[in-house]
């Protein structure tokens, strides 16, 4: 993949994905969709908040185990053995992913719960409010043989006042200073900054292939990481841009996923998609 720049490429996330090169990236870390939409959002009469209802976050049950199939295939083959990959979900997609990981063989390493301590209301009043967000951790790499994964446990401590750093991790939800482009799943730079350290090292090559505005490459940059990022709605792409030329992060190119193709480059953001409705094969 080279060296040099980042890179974020505008296209289809499976696309884009199936033309990066076998085992170039050293993690993968991505909030894909949770598959939560609904058609017609809910409301509440004293909050401005409305349910999710993005169009690319709508699937139904056998689609959304076909793409979830898909792309975790597409990424096991271009992370590189042993490579750390994390991914973010509910209990609408966090339970499948994690099944799905252990049935490619591959191993399950850590969950990590984020706790928001600001969540939003839930506005039915018939269920607990969702405060909480996971994280499943594996290696790219069956259990016989998985080792050598990257976890920087003394930086760790560092951020724990020298104690063990445990899985329940409290952030505020991304706080509107920080939101980019009315992004409806934008996680806390913090948040993404404290990942980037822990499980990659300095000089890696991360992939988010449901990159949205850009916060895993940003905490990648940051901290002297390399990043490739896909995501498929363009205005996320210029929110991208924007808020990387504002960070003063410029060792980043920008690419279409035709360029891509034109020239065998490297990937750049696609986050949500649709798929296919033939069953994939494990």
């Amino acid at each position: 993949m080279g060296t040099k720049l980042s890179t974020s490429i505008c296209g289809d996330a499976l696309e884009v994905l199936a033309n990066l090169p076998t085992a170039s990236v050293d993690a993968c870390i991505t909030d894909p969709p949770y598959n939560m939409s609904k058609k017609k959002g809910l409301s509440w009469a004293f909050s401005s908040h409305v349910t999710m209802q993005e169009i690319w976050d709508r699937f139904s049950k056998d689609e959304f185990a076909d793409f979830t199939i898909r792309w975790l295939k597409e990424v096991f083959r271009v992370v590189k053995p042993n490579g750390n990959l994390l991914v973010f979900g509910t209990y609408h997609n966090i339970y499948l992913t994690g099944f799905l990981m252990g049935e490619m063989d591959r191993k399950v390493l850590n969950s990590i719960v984020w706790s928001k301590p600001n969540a939003q209301p839930n506005i039915t009043c018939r269920m607990l409010t969702e405060s909480t967000e996971q994280v499943v951790w594996a290696c790219n790499e069956s259990p016989k043989k998985a080792t050598g994964w990257t976890f920087n446990y003394q930086d760790g401590k560092a951020m724990n006042g020298g104690k063990q750093l445990r899985n329940h991790w409290v952030y505020p939800v991304t706080p509107k200073s920080e939101r980019v482009a009315g992004h409806p799943t934008q996680k806390p730079l913090q948040l993404m900054e404290r990942l980037i350290q822990l499980f990659t090292n300095k000089g890696d090559m991360v992939l988010d292939p449901f990159a949205g505005v850009g916060t895993t490459g940003v905490a990648a940059l940051k901290h002297g990481r390399r990043c490739v990022l896909i995501e498929r709605q363009s205005p996320y792409v210029r929110a991208q841009k924007k808020r990387f030329s504002l960070a003063g992060l410029s060792r980043i190119e920008f690419k279409s996923q035709k360029s891509q193709k034109r020239s065998g480059a490297q990937p750049a953001p696609s986050r949500r998609e649709r798929n296919g409705r033939s069953h994939a094969t494990l």
